[in-house]
This record gives structure tokens, sequence and C-alpha cells, in this order.
């Protein structure tokens, strides 16, 4: 599934940022696409906290292996000692389980999603153990496909920002802010293109 509005915002975005403009016009034929399964997007997410993208694609190729199908029944059928030696730490194992618990309990209302706020959806999946605004905002972005998030704490954004407009001048995130008012209500779809900037390969969860 790819978002709908992708090429309207595209034009918006380029219209309202030139230097947005010049990174939109060097992926022509890149756009975000949703995996649609919200237990592999989230436990992708665990799998990439503070760790490089292509660390993280390497934890999940071994987290993967040893899992099989990633199900949440899968996870909690090897449980926390038979997911050792997969590629997680020790923490990220624990909510790695406690994940699959909450999916195979029902526990957080997917068929509700839909029209809920993005707020909303940050302060559910924000109770369970291990996700944190972070992971949730990634998930919005990767799997619901929200056009308007801005995560401001991720480190490839600030990196791509300072970048580029900044002349690699690091700054306050108010500065992040400021600046990425002016690519509201597609604030998704820009910080995918700044991603995009630092590493060829799509950013994905």
């Amino acid at each position: 599934m790819i978002p709908h509005y992708w090429q309207t915002a595209k034009q918006q975005l380029a219209a309202a940022d030139p230097v947005l403009g010049g990174l939109i016009a060097g992926y022509p034929d890149q756009v975000l696409a949703s995996r649609g399964e919200p237990f592999v997007t989230l436990a992708r997410s665990i799998v990439g906290q503070q760790i490089s993208v292509k660390a993280a694609d390497s934890v999940w190729a071994r987290f993967s292996a040893t899992v099989g199908t990633v199900q949440p029944e899968a996870v909690l059928t090897l449980g926390e000692a038979g997911l050792q030696g997969c590629g997680l730490s020790r923490r990220k194992i624990e909510y790695m389980v406690d994940l699959a618990r909450h999916f195979t309990a029902g526990q957080l209302g997917e068929a509700d999603w839909p029209q809920l706020d993005d707020a909303a959806i940050i302060a559910r999946l924000t109770d369970i153990r291990g996700i944190g605004r972070w992971t949730a905002e990634m998930f919005l972005i990767f799997n619901l496909l929200r056009p308007d998030v801005l995560p401001v704490d991720d480190i490839g954004l600030q990196k791509a920002v300072w970048r580029h407009y900044f002349a690699g001048e690091k700054q306050e995130l108010r500065q992040l802010r400021s600046l990425a008012a002016r690519w509201a209500p597609w604030r998704t779809v820009a910080t995918w293109y700044l991603w995009h900037s630092l590493d060829p390969v799509p950013v994905a969860y």
C-alpha cells in the first residue's frame, strides 16, 4: 500500500521549500509504502531503536531467522529463552515478548485506529513496555501512513536537517520544529525525503 496523498504532498512541498524540492526531484520513483502488518512494523521499530539502519537490518535478519514467520504467536512460543542469541539485547527481547502478549490478548484495539488521531494512537502504543514516542511515530509513518508526523527526536531527521538547512551546524530542536512548520500538513513526506538524502536505501519499518 502506498499513500494516496503522495503526489499532492510532493508538489506542495516542492513549491513551499526549494531545498525539499531538490531532494524530491532526486528520487522521482521512490515512495513510502506500508508493510501492512502492525506487529511486524512495531517489532521492526523495537529492533531499530538506538542503532543504525544497517545494523537494524542485520539484527532483523537474525531475529526473523530465529522466529520464522514473524507473528506474535511465534514470538510467545519461543519466549525470552528461545530468543537468546537472535541479535536482540536482553531488554529488547523483553520488549518484543511484551508486545506479542499485547497483540495476542487484543489489548491494542486495532479496529479503532482509523478513527483515532495521531496523539491518541501514540498514547495507546506508549502504554506498552519498550515503546516510546519515537517507536509510536515510526508506526504512524510506516504502518498507518499518517501524512503529518514529525519525529523530532529521530537522529537521522536531525542530521539531514542540520546538513541541508544549517550547513551541518547542530541546532536546538525548536529550530527543527519551526522550520518544519512550512511542511505541514505533509511532514511525514518531508521527513521521508530527508531520511532518503542520507541513505539511498529507503527507510522502512
